[in-house]
């Protein structure tokens, strides 16, 4: 072989060399643009999903429902400190269908972004004071039979001297599908009781299914009697909230979607709800709780929870505190 085919041939293999090595680029970034475009559309489609849900969880707000504020309450751009009424409605979970159902859960949540903290305040169900619009004194948890959210919205607003900005209604029947659609919460409960064959231990730290945490919630037969079972109602919605801010609900987004149909309804479009998601999520961090406190007595033959005049006093003021207003 002579000088100029030696040449050629080491030529021809630098040039095969460059090729194998520019054929591995297309491959590499071909890989990525696929891997892009699967996360694109994974994402959008959980957006899409998200979307769809929650137009099929909203509900327009009542027109009977009062506005205590001048001016709405901004979080899509301002990320104001906002409230939000939960009821806990029992239709499901006892049946009471024709009646319409009673608030046997209420609770205030307030939502600070600036202080990165959100309270649940509990109000007892048998909390006898005004029934706004229905003209007679009666158990706070009836207003929802009386005139639905619109009334228990303007009974609370009227005891506590607040403004309700948002209500979330959960069918309390329905919760623990909820709870199941996460993987279960994990709670400690503080005292020690049997509820319906589950049994729980004072300082024991329980991982629950659906059926049990609603079972762990139900229970009121000992000295706390009902405050007892609010603290107990607040324990589980702290878990499930940590529990859906979790990471690992991104991969089961699907079934909790699901499990949110026919149980939660609320006057939060998507826009607000994914502002919330978006700029408010340190607060789920951070969650203290309340209780409005007061004294049991019968009156008619019926029992009322009478509230003390300095724990209503202090639970307003604090509220009013964590909304930033006077």
């Amino acid at each position: 072989m002579d000088r100029e085919e030696r040449l050629s041939t080491r030529s021809a293999r630098k040039r095969r060399k460059r090729r194998k090595k520019r054929g591995c680029l297309p491959f590499v970034v071909g890989l990525l643009l696929l891997i892009i475009l699967g996360t694109g559309i994974y994402v959008y489609s959980v957006y899409r999903n998200l979307q769809e849900t929650a137009q099929d969880l909203h509900s327009s707000r009542p027109a009977e429902q009062i506005a205590k504020r001048s001016e709405s309450v901004e979080v899509t751009q301002k990320h104001q400190p906002f409230s939000v009424l939960l009821l806990g409605i029992d239709t499901g979970e006892f049946d009471r269908g024709d009646e319409g159902g009673r608030s046997d859960v209420m609770i205030v949540a307030t939502i600070n972004k600036q202080n990165k903290r959100v309270t649940f305040t509990s109000i007892p169900r048998d909390t006898r004071t005004e029934i706004v619009g229905y003209g007679i004194e009666d158990k706070i948890n009836h207003a929802y039979a009386f005139g639905g959210v619109a009334m228990s919205v303007n009974s609370v607003q009227n005891l506590l001297d607040i403004p309700i900005d948002y209500t979330v209604t959960i069918d309390m029947g329905g919760f623990e599908k909820i709870i199941d659609a996460v993987g279960g919460i994990t709670v400690t409960p503080f005292s020690t009781f049997n509820q319906e064959g589950y049994q729980f231990y004072e300082g024991q730290p329980v991982h629950m299914d659906g059926v049990t945490a609603l079972q762990y919630s139900r229970f009121r037969f000992d000295d706390d009697g009902d405050y007892g079972r609010q603290e107990r109602q607040r324990q589980i919605i702290t878990a499930l909230i940590k529990s859906l801010a979790s990471p690992d609900t991104l991969f089961s987004y699907g079934n909790i979607l699901d499990s949110l149909q026919g149980v939660i309804t609320t006057d939060m479009t998507f826009n607000e709800i994914t502002s919330v998601v978006q700029n408010y999520h340190q607060a789920a961090q951070n969650i203290e709780t309340l209780q409005l406190s007061g004294s049991g007595t019968t009156i008619d033959g019926v029992y009322y929870d009478i509230p003390d005049p300095s724990s209503l006093r202090e639970v307003s003021n604090r509220i009013k505190s964590e909304l930033e207003i006077n």
